[in-house]
This record gives structure tokens, sequence and C-alpha cells, in this order.
């Protein structure tokens, strides 16, 4: 007996006495929420790299007596956090409006008694009903009666089972046919499919998001404490106060705060999700986007992922005299109308696309018998003469109408390729022979072609025969090799195998982990509850439209429409997000790399700071934010999956920072010793360069190929606009800072547009060495 079953119950149901025991010593019949609480979300929004390092900027500032400019860094921080935080609960409340809101209800008896409960309330021992169309509310083992039992949501097998006494299925089975008897052997986590619950719960997978922040904000600190240093040495040299030296070193670090990366990452994602919202695509993660850029496996269940899940008949073979058509009239009419037997239904309806003339007339109908393994039909020729008619099992039916050595044959042939066959006799005669399969989606072969040449591989995993997987593996275009059944190897690879059959929802679990060991980006598609675990730990994890509750939460994307086109749909969006993401995080550690260095040049040059606080403070608030309209550019995706290269990123940036601080010294340069102007004043030509140098690294790294290539979104334009406009307004006004003349500020604008051209040179050729055009 396995842990949370309970003792034979006896007749008339347990007491109300041993309900409440058991329920104290198993709980309740649900699974535990594993999500994290809002706070804890909200907390660890404040405990990321950049929150960190805005943080102790904010301390310094504290220190030093600047409140006004730690108040400003601090509102930064809080929009930030909330930014975040409020699309990822967007995300979660549109989930639970998705997912079903019936709860499921139990027939259950209890002190003699026939009650209609929530299944959240059975325990082990429950004595329970299973009618037609009805979902099992836990494990059960029948004790009485027969059914038709479909557990393809469980285990991943297509067909339906015939179940009768000392059956045992699981929660989450759902009843085709028949009525039975059972009683409740496993609730809650302790059912079959509770380990699937745990793995659920500890499946975990870093973002690639987050490892590009996090190497990002390592990479600016390293060479940012490097800049600090050297800074506070020169000074110290220089024999400046330490009241000097503090605000020097601040700005400084201020200067290397990626501020608006994470807002940045987030509201590309968030305006990703809301395109695919569209084409409908629901990501429920926001990291699922970023995911969908760089997946190169997707990993896709069988049954009703690349199948309908749903039987249909596949192939006819008449026997001599009788033909297609008139096989399939006599075997509807020996199946019953309007019930949720899949078997009938489907030869009804292979039967309406094929009319027969000359059936005979049906006079009644005998529904299938679990005993004997068929159903039959009363009818009657148009002479009149009784006819009967049988469609079932073909052993049972060849007892009454003895097949042929060719009709063997054909049956073993079907059978062999993984098809549910029925026979069907008239009048004492084998009239023909029907096989059945669960047919792949209309559009699953052209899916599975498309990612190809998007460069995303797919592979099946299904707890399917290997029989019929391959069929259909092969129907949808995958011809690799077969995974031989038994233990799945421990450092498996998709080139190895193009399918995984007759695994378990461990297994699937497993080898999704083997693929992201082997450094690859992985997606799961999947419907079922045995799905779950590799939804969750798959960097995106798709459930499709008609997939279970569980394995939408577990997903990071719902397709809510039925078809696999959101898939592709998703990895095209993901790779434009990706493009946009990859704009801002060039142009943001260009201008980091810039700006520190030129404040060393700077300091070198002038013998005195070149940038306050205040000033970096400013430059933060409007270049930064500003720059988020990167976020709606228009970009091309890449027709190969994405990947962060963080390293490549650093070089071409501190090429083009290089670059860029060569422009900025020479403009800085002329202020000081061509124009001969004051501190101050030199101050506010260092901050009005960093800007429109800035807008000139915008409009560079925007576009992988020449800058003239694609046009700007409107966004970005009026951003460039408004971010110009408000540094040149202050600067000629001075406001915040010492004035600077207009002729002064155009001249730089001037100088820097056609800056721009230059430095779109040295990208080109740079971004081409790094293989960084998007064409790789």
């Amino acid at each position: 007996m396995r842990t949370g079953e309970a003792p034979i119950a006896p007749p008339n149901g347990l007491t109300a006495t041993q309900v409440n025991q058991l329920r104290q010593t198993f709980g309740r019949n649900a699974m535990p929420d594993a999500a994290p609480d809002w706070w804890r979300r909200v907390l660890g929004k404040f405990f990321a790299p950049v929150p960190c390092m805005l943080e102790a900027a904010i301390v310094l500032q504290l220190i030093v007596g600047e409140t006004i400019e730690a108040a400003v860094i601090a509102a930064l921080l809080v929009f930030n956090a909330a930014l975040g935080f409020l699309q990822e609960t967007k995300a979660q409340a549109t989930l639970e409006a998705l997912k079903s809101r019936l709860a499921l209800s139990a027939s259950v008896r209890r002190d003699g008694v026939w009650a209609t409960i929530p299944v959240a309330d059975l325990v082990p021992g429950d004595i329970v009903k299973l009618s037609l169309g009805g979902i099992v509310g836990a494990d059960v083992r029948l004790t009485d009666g027969d059914v038709m039992i479909d557990q393809s949501m469980l285990t991943g097998e297509s067909l339906p089972v015939e179940a009768g006494p000392g059956f045992e299925t699981y929660a989450g089975a759902l009843i085709r046919r028949g009525e039975a008897m059972a009683e409740v052997t496993a609730t809650g986590v302790h059912t079959k499919f509770g380990r699937t619950a745990e793995l659920i719960r500890t499946a975990h997978v870093t973002s690639s998001r987050q490892r590009a922040v996090l190497r990002v904000v390592r990479n600016l600190a390293m060479f940012n404490g490097t800049i600090v240093l050297l800074q506070i040495a020169y000074a110290v040299h220089l024999g400046m106060p330490f009241m000097q030296i503090m605000p020097l070193t601040l700005t400084a670090v201020l200067a290397a705060i990626p501020v608006a990366l994470p807002a940045t990452f987030t509201l590309a994602t968030a305006l990703g999700a809301r395109a695919l919202a569209r084409h409908g695509v629901l990501p429920t993660r926001l990291s699922a986007v970023d995911e969908a850029a760089s997946m190169s496996v997707l990993c896709v269940d069988k049954t009703g992922t690349l199948t309908r899940n749903e039987l249909a008949v596949t192939a006819i073979r008449p026997m001599p005299d009788f033909d297609e058509a008139l096989v399939l009239g006599l075997a509807a009419l020996a199946s019953s109308e309007g019930g949720q037997d899949p078997v009938d239904t489907a030869t009804r309806a292979a039967a309406a696309l094929k009319p027969a003339s000359g059936l005979p007339t049906l006079t009644r109908f005998i529904p299938f018998d679990p005993a004997n393994k068929m159903s039959e039909a009363v009818a009657r020729d148009r002479d009149g003469k009784e006819i009967r008619i049988v469609k079932g099992a073909f052993a049972t039916v060849c007892r009454l109408a003895p097949a042929s050595k060719a009709a063997t044959a054909d049956f073993d042939a079907l059978g062999a390729q993984g098809f549910r066959v029925l026979a069907v006799a008239m009048g004492g005669r084998l009239a023909g022979l029907i096989a059945l399969s669960d047919p792949p989606r209309p559009d699953s072969a052209g899916l599975i072609a498309e990612l190809r040449t998007l460069g995303v591989q797919t592979v099946m995993l299904t707890g399917d025969a290997a029989t019929t997987a391959t069929v259909v593996a092969r129907a949808v275009g995958l011809s690799g090799a077969v995974c031989p059944p038994g233990t799945v190897p421990e450092r498996v690879t998709p080139r190895e195998f193009d399918v995984f059959a007759g695994i378990l929802p461990e297994d699937k679990f497993h080898i999704v982990k083997a693929f992201q060991a082997g450094g690859l980006v992985v997606g799961m598609c999947g419907d079922g509850a045995n799905d779950a675990p590799a939804l969750r730990q798959a960097q995106m994890g798709i459930a499709v439209s008609t997939a279970t509750d569980v394995a939408k939460s577990a997903a990071g994307i719902v397709l809510t429409e039925p078809g696999l086109g959101g898939i592709v749909n998703a990895v095209k969006e993901g790779r434009i997000t990706f493009q946009r993401i990859l704009t801002y995080t060039l142009r943001s550690v260009t201008g980091k790399i810039d700006q520190l260095l030129f404040l060393t040049v700077g300091l070198v040059m002038t013998g005195h700071a070149i940038l306050t606080p205040m000033l970096m403070v400013v430059l933060m608030t409007t270049g930064d934010f500003l720059a988020m309209a990167a976020t709606t550019d228009n970009v091309r995706p890449s027709p190969k999956p994405n990947a962060w290269h963080i390293n490549d990123v650093t070089i071409a940036s501190i090429v083009m920072g290089g670059f860029n601080l060569l422009f900025c010294s020479s403009v800085l340069a002329i202020g000081k010793f061509r124009l001969g102007l004051g501190p101050e004043v030199l101050q506010t030509l260092a901050a009005v360069v960093l800007v429109f140098s800035g807008q000139a690294v915008m409009y560079v790294v925007r576009e992988r190929g020449w800058l003239w290539h694609s046009r700007p979104s409107n966004w970005l334009m009026v951003s460039s606009v408004t971010d110009i406009c408000i540094i040149a307004t202050l600067a000629t006004r001075g406001i915040l800072m010492a004035a600077l003349p207009l002729h002064i500020v155009a001249a730089v604008l001037a100088a820097t547009a056609a800056f721009a051209f230059a430095l779109d040179v040295v990208k080109t050729a740079i971004f081409r060495k790094l293989r960084m055009t998007g064409a790789d």
C-alpha cells in the first residue's frame, strides 16, 4: 500500500469521524501552491545587482549631504522595481483569468448516503462513482462496473483503455464511456502524479536575461572599480581635499550604473508580450519572451500537442464484395449516436464523409459490451430480412465471422503501425477492417519545417509506445533516430535522437535538463500534467490551448488559440525583442565606458571634476530613461537563434566608447584651450557633449548594418528630440548648471551629427569582425 492510501473502505463508505481523521493525516486533496508570496517578489526587486548599485549610490549621496540627488535616485530605484513587479503581476493575473474556474466535484458515498462534494474534500478510502464525461478526482481502484478511460493527459497514451474491477487509474483521467464504482487510494501530493508537483516545485533555470544583466553589471563594476581607484589616486596626487574627492568618486559610481537596464529589459519584453497577445499567445512569465529568441531546441509532447488528441479513421481495409464506404456505413450502424465514445464518434464522422448507398435500415442498437469487446446493430435489408452487424476487437469478431489469411495479414500490418484496429462483420461475413489513430494537427508538419528554417530543432517526447510515436514523427517531418526503450542516457543530446517514446514525466524533466547542461536554450511544448515538470524546467515552457491548468501554470507561454502557429510567432517576436534590448545594451555600455573614461581624461585635462553628481543624475534621468524608447524601434529579427555574447558586446562597446571618448575629449579641449571656458561652464559643455554623443551612439548601434538602412521608430525619434531639447534648454538657460551660449550648443550638435557617420564606419567593421551583423 502506497503512502497516502487507506485500508479498504466499508460498503457504506466512510463515516464523518473517519473522514476527519484521514484528512488530518493526509491533508486536502490538492497540490500546494509553489508560487512565492507577493512581498518576496517585491523585495527581490531591490536585491538584484543594479538596485544594489543604486542603493550604494544613495548611501554615498546621503553621506555627502546631497539629499535631493539621493531622492531622485531613490525614485528611479522604486520605478525600476514597480515596473518589473506590475508587469509580472499582470501576466499572472491574466493566467488566473484564463484558467478554468469550474471547481470539480465528485459523487461520494459516506455514512451510507450518496452526496456530491468538492474533489478537494476527498480522502483515501472514499467510495466514489465514476460516470460518463467525468474527471477522476484522485487516484482510485475500480471495484465495480466497466468504463473506458482516457489517460492521455497523464501518461501520454493516445488511445483510451477499457477498465474493470481491480484497475487503478489516476487523478485527472477522463471517463469516456460507462459507469463504475471506485475506492480512492491516494489524494493530493500522495497521488501517482504527486511527484510531478514536486518536480514542478524544484524545477528552476536562470534566465538568459538574468545572466546577461549580471555579466553587464559585473564587467562595468570591474571597469568602474579600476577607473575610480585611478581617479582617487590622481586626485590625491593633485592635493584635492577629501570633500572634493567624495563627489568625484560619487559621480564615477553613478556613471557606471546602467540605471534603466532592468526597466528596459522589462519594458521590451512587456511590449513583446502585448504583441504576442494579439496573435493568441499569452506569456505568463516575461522571461519567456527573451528565451524565445535564444531557443535552439523545442521539445514537444505528442498527444494533444503534435496530434489532435482525438481518434480519427486512418485506414480502411474492405474484404472482397465490400467497399470502403459500405464498411464505414455498417460500422456506423453499430456505433452509438451522440455519446462520448471516441471510437464511435470517429467512426460515424468518417462514414458521414463517405456515405454508402443501399445500407440496411437500423432497427435496434446494442451498446458496446466490455465483456465481449464489441457493439452490435440489428438491421433489415431491402427484402426485409433481419441482419446482424457487429463491430469490435478483431479476435472477438473473427469468432463470429472467420478471417482469411489476407485479413489477418492486414490486421497485423495495421497494428504494427500503432493503429487501433476494429473488425466489422455483417451476417456472419467479415466486411472489413477499420484503423483508428490520433492524427497529427494540420499545422504540425509546417510548424516543424518553419522552425527548422529558423534554426530550431524539434524533438518529440512522449509517454506513448515507440511504434505509435514513430508513425506520428514521420508524418510531421521528424526523420531522425528513435531513442531505444529503457533508461534515457544521462548526457543525451538532441543530435542523437528525434524521438523519445515510452518515457515518464520525470524522464521529460531530465531530458530537458540534459539538453540545458549542453549549453542549449530549450523550449518545451505540452498539454498534460505529465508535461508540467518539463514545462517549468525549460527556459521557454509552452502550454497549448487545450492544456490542463497544471500545465498552463507551469508554462511560461500559453497558446490561447488552437494550433501551434503561436510558437513561430513567439520565436519571431522574441528575436525582435532581443534586438531591441541589444540596441539599448550596446548604447548603455558604450555610454558608461565613455563617461567613466571621459571623467578621468577631464580630471587630467582640467585638474577638477568635469561633472557634478547633480549633472550625472540629470544625465541618468534624461538620457538613460528616454533611451528606453529603443524598446519600440523598428528592427529585423535574426534568421538564427540569438545568444547573449556579453564579451563581444563589451569589446564592441569599448572600441566605440574609445572613439566616442576621442570626440568628447576633443570638444572639451576646444572649450578649455580654444574658447577659454571656465570650470563651471566646462562642466556644462561636458554634460551637453555626453548627451549629444549618446544620441549619436544610439542611432549608430540600432542598425546592425549602415545606420541609414532602416527607419527609426517614431517614439525613438521623439525621445531623441526631447533629450536634446531638455539638455539644450538647461544649458542655455543656466538651469542646474552654468549657462552655455546657444551657438556653442548648436556647434556641438552639428559636430556630433558628423561624428555619427564616422562612428558608423567603426561600428560596421567591428560588428562584422565579431559576427554581430544579425545575419549570423
